[in-house]
């Protein structure tokens, strides 16, 4: 077989072989560490890089409960909450460092960071962005396969395979490196937005709190008042 054959179908064949997790696969009963790190090791093992790789640690989901990436557990239980979080985050820090993605899921783990309307439904849009990836993914796996072809009219994937692959990989690197960039400017926007957010409810609270402050005030006075409009009284009889 072509060689160059070959090596643009074993492309397609790493492309088409990742593993997702299909929201009606998550359980709807809490999981215990283990229970969650084995779920995730099951289903995402096809993604591993090499055998050493770990999906999810124990240590690492520690460390994103303790950077406000992820809520505590309750009772050591984790939620299907909790594990589509997770998800984000082991997509995310591929390419997004931990402080953007605090920001990017901030809203999801405290409604005070989100000026929305209605509460975040966590679940319903994983399922959008789920559905839509499926929808979407044969464009992806073309996307990839263009540019394999771009590089093999700029150098014959047989006699030439490092240059071949040197440009393959810049090229898709351009595409990410841009993606990236739009990624940190709409990340650095939500977290513009939730500062202000945080800012005004804060005043918010001060502006009740004073409120709460002034009509104690009163109404202590207005008790002193009539006490003493009674004892008057009283002692004119």
């Amino acid at each position: 077989m072509n060689k160059n054959i070959t090596r643009r179908k074993k492309l397609l064949q790493i492309a088409t072989s990742l593993s997702y997790i299909d929201p009606d696969e998550i359980p709807e009963i809490d999981l215990y560490m283990d229970q969650l790190t084995t779920f995730m090791e099951d289903k995402l093992n096809a993604n591993k890089r090499s055998e050493d790789d770990k999906t999810m640690t124990k240590t690492m989901i520690n460390n994103y409960t303790k950077n406000n990436l992820l809520p505590p557990p309750d009772k050591k239980r984790y939620s299907k909450d909790h594990l589509i979080m997770l998800l984000y985050i082991y997509y995310l820090k591929n390419f997004v460092s931990i402080t953007d993605i605090q920001t990017l899921l901030a809203p999801m783990n405290n409604n005070d960071c989100y000026n929305g309307e209605s509460p975040v439904n966590i679940e319903e849009v994983y399922r959008k962005l789920f559905n839509y990836e499926i929808d979407n993914y044969n464009d992806i796996i073309k996307s990839i396969l263009s540019t394999y072809d771009k590089a093999s009219d700029m150098y014959d994937p047989e006699t030439d395979a490092y240059l071949h692959d040197m440009c393959m990989v810049s090229m898709l690197s351009v595409d990410v490196y841009v993606k990236k960039k739009c990624i940190e400017h709409l990340i650095d926007d939500m977290h513009s937005v939730q500062e202000q957010t945080l800012k005004q409810n804060a005043q918010k609270a001060k502006t009740a709190e004073k409120v709460t402050a002034n009509s104690k005030t009163k109404a202590t006075e207005n008790t002193k008042a009539n006490r003493t409009t009674t004892g008057s009284k009283n002692s004119g009889r």
